[in-house]
């Protein structure tokens, strides 16, 4: 059977790993066989589940394999910990990265799925796959998981701070996006560590239409149990909302929700009033001391040259589907309209207005990222 796989998205410094590292023990305390997958650069995911130690990461496992002329294999990049109270063992892999501007993070992601995907990740005998993820980066390989539907389910994780609520509703909206093109990822809900009992981030889920999937108050005894390399689950009153939250998942207690984001004008207005002053622009004289003569110049769009945005990319994209795909997936997908009413206004019954979406969504996928 394949394992259930679940990505969880938060901006860097807030607790991702924390997090990750205790769902997979509670998950592991469950009975159930469990993968942590670090997915970031700086491969320190997995480094309390495993009491300290630093995994080898993919990447460098990769190269030196590959210095070699060597395939890689499982046991090379794939470990257990055996923990004394625990059912199952835990495993962990960590994809890495390059060094610090030495090359890019997202390509090094990609590459690392590659791989795993390589020697069936998938199909291994794994009850669920959690993936650390980076969240405030936005270059497309920290989308992966989303992009190509490789993650069944995305939990966000926030504080009540404006940048890390920005960061899970940039993930919100991009997962949105995917979904838009035939993606599958669901989104289950936001996570709120180091709760301060402002509200602040339980505002913009509201907001949002986002569920709050769990709230963890600061707590000092937390933050040394993980300061020493142990599970901060051991703390009762913690442990119990981490149980409550694995069950849920387990038993599909949640339902995944509905939504696009907010838009930038609607998230800044959570935080207060909204100065809508044009810039003032600088001019060419104070910056290079001469007048220049500009001419008008011709969009790269016009010139035929790259320049689109993802959406006019998407709506190109459209263009190119077969009539009755293209109308069905505008009916539902632009103008919002429901299954009920796109068949009714194109005179077909409602599964086959479902098959010419999912066709369409398959299809604008292959076009989307081939082009």
């Amino acid at each position: 059977m394949r394992p259930r796989t679940i990505a969880i998205y938060g901006k860097g410094g807030i607790g991702k790993s924390f997090t990750t590292t205790n769902l997979s023990a509670t998950f592991s305390l469950m009975g159930k066989k469990v993968l942590q997958l670090g997915c970031d650069p700086k491969h320190d995911s997995t480094t309390s589940l495993f009491g300290g130690v630093s995994l080898p990461t993919v990447t460098e496992v990769f190269a030196e394999k590959n210095a070699h002329n060597q395939k890689i294999r499982i046991p090379d990049i794939v470990f257990r910990r055996d923990i004394q109270d625990f059912p199952q063992p835990v495993y962990g892999v960590e994809l890495g990265g390059p060094e610090v501007g030495r090359g890019c993070g997202g390509r090094g992601i990609i590459s690392g799925f590659d791989v795993l995907e390589g020697l069936g990740l998938f199909s291994w005998d794994i009850d669920i796959i959690l993936m650390d993820f980076l969240g405030d980066v936005v270059c497309g390989g920290f989308a992966t998981p989303l992009a190509r539907s490789l993650s069944e389910e995305v939990i966000l994780l926030t504080t009540n701070d404006r940048q890390s609520i920005f960061t899970a509703n940039n993930i919100c909206q991009a997962n949105n996006y995917f979904q838009s093109v035939g993606g599958e990822s669901k989104l289950l809900g936001i996570i709120i560590n180091r709760d301060d009992g402002s509200g602040i981030a339980e505002n913009y889920a509201a907001a949002a239409g986002i569920n709050v999937l769990m709230k963890l108050p600061y707590n000092p005894e937390a933050r040394d149990k993980d300061d020493s390399f142990d599970f901060a689950v051991r703390i009762p009153e913690i442990g119990e909302q981490f149980r409550k939250l694995a069950s849920d998942i387990l038993e599909k207690n949640i339902t995944p929700c509905e939504t696009a984001g907010l838009d930038f004008q609607t998230f800044v207005r959570l935080f207060g009033e909204v100065n809508e002053a044009h810039p003032t622009p600088a001019s060419e004289t104070e910056l290079t001391g001469q007048q220049t003569q500009t001419s008008p110049n011709l969009s790269a769009r016009e010139n035929g040259g790259p320049g689109l945005s993802d959406n006019e990319k998407l709506l190109s994209c459209v263009d190119k589907l077969p009539d009755a795909e293209r109308e069905i997936y505008r009916m539902i997908e632009i103008d919002k309209k429901s299954i009920a009413e796109a068949a009714e206004l194109k005179d077909m019954n409602e599964s086959e207005a479902r098959a010419f979406l999912s066709s369409a969504r398959s299809r604008l996928r292959k076009l989307f990222f081939a082009s």
